[in-house]
């Protein structure tokens, strides 16, 4: 069984996750604490951002609305969690992607420099 801890990377996952009705916070909870503790998490809750090399999205569905959340792996246990945003398009915005990509280079930057 995994324990993966999680982690935020500043303010932004607690700034979009405040904003969310209870049933939402809930589903949230719910999808992180399967990412935190199943060893396989299933591709409908976890799924590697293609061409966004290490950047992965949380996948919550409550109802008809759908919510992204980007994280990442580091050392193998630690999961950063960056930008969330409520999905209105079949596909994920490029702009979102971009911002979480930034989000994940500053990171490891930063752990890098101290």
């Amino acid at each position: 069984m995994a324990n993966r801890t999680i982690k935020l990377y500043k303010n932004y996952f607690k700034e979009f996750y405040v904003a969310q009705s209870d049933a939402v916070r809930r589903k949230i909870n719910y999808c992180i604490n399967v990412v935190r503790t199943v060893d396989r998490v299933p591709r409908t809750i976890l799924k590697n951002m293609e061409d966004a090399d290490g950047l992965y999205e949380i996948r919550v569905e409550v109802g008809n609305n759908i919510f992204r959340i980007f994280c990442c792996f580091d050392e193998c246990s630690l999961v950063i969690l960056f930008n969330g945003f409520q999905k209105k398009t079949q596909k994920t915005p490029k702009q979102q992607i971009e911002r979480a990509k930034k989000l994940m280079k500053e990171y490891f930057n930063e752990k890098e420099n101290g």
